[in-house]
């Protein structure tokens, strides 16, 4: 495996766990078993993050587009989402791991949800890394609907427009309270975002991987975490400019 400093990991990463379908179809079988596969790749994941001391985890599951699928996938995945929560929770307490959820909650199964809030009650007083699962999710629709709860705000006297200011606008999102994510994967070789994360990614690295995700490996983790660490991240700033506080901060 790669090795890695730990000081130099992301605080906050993010995956979009792609390629499931298109790796059961390779082997001439049905999706679910993809995406069944799939979800032994987020326990490990899951783990490692942990180990390695991520604070901050957030899988993008299920998309706001993805209830276009055929109704039996989505039907399978609904099934697979709550049997793997379920199994899960007692596995997030003992490595004080917290659940989340992002995403329009209202379009999900009432026991999926019931299933959440299940794991959501069971481990908020755990400490260690939040575990956030994007569901039913779409990056447009939450800055829309964030815009609009700021809106009925500003309307209701609560907050005056020049107060508002982007730091403002990030708490109404569905991910307020969090840091924006340092590190982004996505598998399967697509190279786009997807309407994930919209305004939180404004500064994020970003890696691609052709591997499918069940196909990603522990050593396929590391190596793109390796390459995080490899990257020099300047925030609009230039390389002198990080290397003169760097020689300050060690003066």
């Amino acid at each position: 495996m790669e090795p890695l400093e730990p000081g130099k990991l992301p605080t906050h990463l993010a995956i979009i766990m792609d390629g499931n379908g298109r790796w059961a179809q390779q082997r001439m079988l049905k999706r679910i078993v993809g995406h069944q596969r799939g979800a032994e790749t987020i326990k490990m994941v899951v783990e490692q993050a942990s180990l390695l001391g991520i604070k901050y985890l957030t899988l993008f599951a299920f998309s706001s587009e993805n209830w276009s699928r055929p109704a039996m996938e989505v039907k399978a995945l609904m099934a697979l989402l709550k049997k793997y929560i379920r199994q899960e929770t007692a596995r997030m307490m003992r490595k004080n791991i917290r659940y989340n959820v992002i995403g329009n909650r209202s379009d999900l199964p009432d026991d999926v949800n019931a299933t959440l809030e299940d794991a959501i009650r069971e481990t908020s007083g755990n400490t260690g890394m939040v575990l956030t699962l994007a569901l039913s999710y779409g990056g447009r629709q939450e800055i829309s609907m964030a815009a609009s709860r700021l809106a009925r705000d500003v309307a209701a006297g609560k907050i005056k427009p020049d107060d508002i200011t982007m730091e403002l606008f990030s708490g109404y999102l569905d991910t307020g309270g969090l840091p924006d994510p340092d590190f982004l994967i996505r598998t399967s070789g697509e190279m786009r975002i997807s309407n994930f994360l919209l305004w939180q990614l404004a500064y994020t690295e970003l890696y691609f991987t052709e591997t499918y995700w069940p196909d990603f490996t522990i050593n396929e983790f590391h190596k793109a975490l390796a390459d995080f660490q490899s990257r020099e991240r300047r925030f609009g700033k230039t390389s002198d400019q990080l290397l003169n506080r760097g020689s300050l901060l060690n003066a």
